[in-house]
């Protein structure tokens, strides 16, 4: 069974047009109009990803962002009429895969669609597995899962990504710009600090003092870099 996009916006005009585009790229989509029947549509059938209004009749998309994930691990792409870069930010820091402002283009959502969804499920070409720490962290690019202590850490797909990358790659300093094209594959208004937010995020689920971190580090006026070492 094709699982479908998940489209959550009560502007039925809006919705009509990205379901066209979509299923134009070959994407089966669906739209419910509330987060009520958002949350029963993804329910009923497991979504492929979700685009998410955040400004909703019944509910707000922060809240309902967290209920979809609660349901199950899937990308989220946020859309909202809030153009400041502050907001895109805070976007990010809620987990958002990523983020659009309207009025956008319906083509360019379909390409971003497709950009997370390669995050997400790799590029074909899955990445062998990698070990720090005398097996503290393991990294396992064909089933896109990181562990701690042999406990699996619920990344997004970015977080993972973004981790792949710096991992790959210890004791290297990446930049932002750098960073935000290998794990978003373009750059954006606001991306360095859509990075910062990421970042953020990834310490809180890896690191045992987030506010103090021993495998993810800044380097300021630069970037980050990665501090474990692998294994043999």
């Amino acid at each position: 069974m094709v699982q479908p996009v998940l489209i959550i916006e009560d502007d039925k005009k809006i919705a009509r047009v990205i379901k066209v585009y979509l299923e134009e790229a070959g994407f089966k989509a669906v739209h419910a109009a509330t987060g009520k029947d958002g949350l029963a549509l993804a329910l009923k059938e497991p979504p492929l990803l979700v685009i998410l209004d955040l400004m909703l009749p019944d509910v707000t998309g922060e809240e309902l962002y967290q209920d979809l994930k609660n349901q199950g691990d899937f990308p989220v792409i946020m859309v909202t009429a809030k153009s400041s870069v502050e907001e895109r930010v805070a976007g990010f820091a809620l987990g958002a895969d990523d983020y659009m402002v309207k009025p956008f283009s319906p083509r360019e959502l379909a390409y971003r669609v497709k950009a997370v969804l390669k995050r997400s499920q790799g590029n074909g070409e899955p990445s062998a597995a990698m070990s720090f720490n005398a097996g503290l962290l393991t990294i396992d690019g064909q089933t896109f899962q990181a562990a701690k202590k042999g406990k699996v850490l619920n990344l997004t797909a970015t977080e993972f990504k973004l981790l792949s990358v710096l991992a790959a790659a210890p004791a290297r300093v990446f930049t932002r710009e750098e960073l935000v094209e290998k794990a978003l594959g373009y750059r954006f208004e606001g991306y360095e600090r859509s990075v910062d937010a990421h970042i953020k995020n990834l310490r809180q689920k890896l690191e045992d003092d987030p506010k103090n971190p021993a495998l993810i580090q800044t380097v300021y006026g630069v970037g980050y870099r990665f501090s474990g070492r692998r294994d043999a």
